[in-house]
């Protein structure tokens, strides 16, 4: 491990200037970030630790919630007001790692968790463009069944791994970040980047902000949301296909809805496609089945993975009547 100093931050400001040095990165729950740096993949020059900044969830002024980046994750999930409005996050969050990890992991540090692909931590004996950009990517001809099958490039087929993430994406959810130049909000849709030719740069975080919070809007609809996560085991295991979604349903039509899905792309996919087709419409099988057809309309598989397209086509479908049985 190289050696590195480290710094506590006694508040958002003072973690700002420490962390807007050369080398710096911000340590929460490090669930992440310690074993990228036990790896030598990162390799940060001082760590500025934020254990403890904004880590309260309080309601905002429109209604909905404002969750502090330094709030653990098991803290999320079982706080009363998200299980009873947001259950969706609550049990995106459960279906994610470990008990002993969630009750470490930060809501900021989920967020910004890198990719869990194989290639991306083997740096001794793979080639991987978001490790060492330019080196190449085995995983297009490697063993890619956990890989992307949306919105990937010659340059990375990797998925982001959050459960969490998948369920914010779904709920609109507002990134609030903070830097030397001031405050800024980025919706959570827009935060991470699609590989293209530059798979190593994730996020449109510049190198001094922070992410300070989440905001959830008030959506009264998202009382009936949920979330399906589908995996090789029932536990500790990161997803082939997951689905989070939210709707409301009057007079057997989808007046709105929400759906985001996981494990198919580089950064959370919110379907919109399929989202504008069912908004409006009479709710049948029929027309579920066909928005899903269309999300999925631009999948481009690999050798390992075209198993996900249609996966992803079912697990839409059946998240998406469980709702509607709810409903009845």
């Amino acid at each position: 491990m190289t050696p590195f100093q480290y710094s506590r931050a006694i508040s958002i400001d003072d973690a700002i200037r420490l962390h807007g040095t050369v080398g710096a990165k911000c340590l929460a729950g490090g669930t992440n970030l310690v074993d990228l740096m036990r790896e030598a993949i990162e390799r940060p020059t001082s760590l500025v630790d934020v254990t403890g900044l904004s880590a309260t969830i309080q309601e905002s002024a429109g209604g909905g919630l404002i969750i502090g980046a330094a709030v653990r994750n098991s803290a999320v999930a079982e706080d009363p007001v998200v299980r009873m409005r947001y259950p969706a996050l609550a049990r995106a969050i459960l279906a994610g790692a470990s008990a002993q990890i969630r009750n470490m992991a930060t809501v900021g540090g989920n967020i910004l968790q890198r990719t869990r692909c194989m290639y991306f931590y083997d740096q001794d004996g793979s080639r991987c463009n978001k490790r060492t950009p330019g080196q190449g990517c085995d995983a297009l001809e490697g063993f890619n069944r956990m890989h992307a099958i949306l919105g990937s490039s010659p340059s990375c087929v990797a998925t982001h791994p959050s459960d969490m993430c998948v369920a914010l994406a779904m709920l609109d959810a507002i990134v609030h970040v903070k830097g030397i130049r001031g405050e800024r909000t980025i919706p959570l849709t827009e935060l991470h980047f699609l590989p293209g030719n530059n798979p190593e740069v994730e996020t449109q975080l510049a190198y001094d902000e922070l992410i300070v919070a989440i905001e959830l809007p008030a959506l009264s609809f998202a009382q009936q949301s949920t979330y399906v996560k589908v995996r090789d085991r029932a536990s500790y295991a990161f997803a082939l296909v997951s689905v989070a979604a939210a709707a409301d349903v009057q007079d057997d039509k989808f007046k709105d809805v929400r759906l985001a899905l996981g494990g198919v792309a580089h950064k959370p996919w919110r379907a919109f496609k399929a989202e504008s087709l069912l908004r409006g419409e009479t709710a049948t099988v029929e027309l579920i089945r066909a928005a899903a057809e269309a999300e999925l309309a631009d999948a481009k598989p690999l050798r390992d993975n075209a198993f996900k397209i249609e996966l992803a086509k079912r697990t839409i479908a059946s998240v998406l009547s469980q709702l509607l049985n709810s409903k009845q």
